[in-house]
């Protein structure tokens, strides 16, 4: 394929989206707005989760038309032997696989890492979890309600004197999905160098906690734990919401 200047940087890019709901197709839509195609796989008979959230604009759920744009789709039914033999083929030609089943269940289906980079040596492969793929949590189920709770991010939000607040989206998914797209551009970038491929576990957990990095700075520097500051900020002032003459 013949790359010109002014084509986006991903042109000729393959990306073979398995995962579903919010972090995966955060990730993968991203991708295609930087020039990947996107070929999306999605349950036989009910498509993606999201297509089910309201509300709905000519019969579509907005929630998934937010999350899906720029993407080819298709269903496959992983749990039936001739379903894995076409995602089989459909590696062949794809540049990266992205995921975000429970850990344990690719490698159930037969489509994990180590099956697939057997058909694409150069595959880059990337999973995303609640709290990654090893580990004592591995196995649980993790939503972004919950990760904003582990992570401490829902107990610095919301006002002193009443309970923690969940933040108003889904950061924690929107925040794996964006370090899962870093992590697959750095895998790119080491597959032209060097020519290999790799496989990349990504965590709602850790991301979340990433995001913390100056509270956590802020404790080990004071001894004090961060606290609920509503409106307020813990460094500077004034930093903070007040009524104005405008309202």
């Amino acid at each position: 394929m013949t790359i010109l200047p002014g084509d986006p940087p991903l042109k000729g890019i393959r990306v073979l989206d398995l995962s579903r709901v919010l972090a995966g197709p955060y990730c993968s839509m991203t991708l295609s707005d930087l020039g990947a195609e996107i070929i999306k796989v999605e349950i036989p008979g009910r498509g993606d989760d999201t297509r089910g959230f309201p509300p709905f604009l000519e019969g579509e759920s907005s929630y998934y038309l937010s999350l899906n744009r720029g993407k080819k789709s298709l269903t496959l039914n992983l749990k039936d032997e001739k379903g894995v033999e076409v995602l089989h083929r459909l590696v062949e030609k794809c540049d990266i696989v992205l995921e975000n089943f429970r850990p344990g269940v690719t490698k159930r289906l037969g489509v994990d890492y180590e099956a697939l980079k057997g058909i694409k040596e150069d595959l880059i492969y990337c999973s995303i979890s609640s709290y990654g793929q090893t580990g004592p949590y591995a196995t649980w189920p993790g939503y972004d309600l919950i990760i904003q709770g582990m992570s401490g991010l829902m107990g610095i939000t919301g006002e002193k004197e009443r309970p923690p607040v969940r933040v108003g989206v889904a950061v924690t998914d929107l925040n794996a999905g964006m370090y899962a797209t870093m992590a697959i551009l750095s895998a790119l970038r080491v597959r032209d160098q060097r020519g290999i491929g790799q496989y990349l576990d990504v965590s709602m957990m850790d991301a979340a906690v990433s995001w913390l990095t100056y509270m956590a700075g802020g404790y080990f520097a004071s001894g004090k734990v961060p606290e609920r500051m509503g409106g307020a900020h813990p460094s500077i002032v004034p930093y903070q919401t007040f009524e104005a003459g405008d309202g």
